[in-house]
């Protein structure tokens, strides 16, 4: 997540809101938003808000299952995704992301499947 730039602006059990600069560590060869980085930003944001839903001090959350649509192409300032839990269950979570663009306009739709494991020591 820092690699690319994310940042963490809100983080509850019923939303999970996170901020990721579009500039070179976030575009693909043509200068665009690359897509890869859409989904990253969305499984963190899932997973996140897959993890404090559960009891960290015995489970963890871990990717099961992405997809995304995109929707609308950026080339630079701030893209910010909203996560809200659609499930959740005892051993899975299903997430609904949606990022916007800085006018506050759809760049992609994801859902994201969180597994639900035992934490490992």
């Amino acid at each position: 997540m820092e690699h690319l730039g994310m940042e963490i602006l809100e983080a509850t059990r019923d939303s999970v809101v996170m901020r990721m600069p579009v500039d070179g560590r976030t575009h693909q060869p043509a200068g665009l938003l690359h897509g890869g980085a859409s989904v990253a930003l969305a499984e963190s944001a899932a997973s996140l808000g897959t993890q404090l839903n559960v009891d960290s001090a015995t489970q963890q959350a871990v990717g099961i299952e992405i997809n995304a649509n995109h929707i609308k192409s950026v080339t630079s300032g701030f893209v910010v995704a909203t996560a809200s839990p659609v499930h959740r269950g005892h051993t899975t979570m299903v997430w609904d992301i949606r990022i916007v663009d800085e006018s506050n306009k759809l760049v992609c739709i994801s859902r994201c499947t969180v597994g639900i494991i035992k934490k490992r020591s």
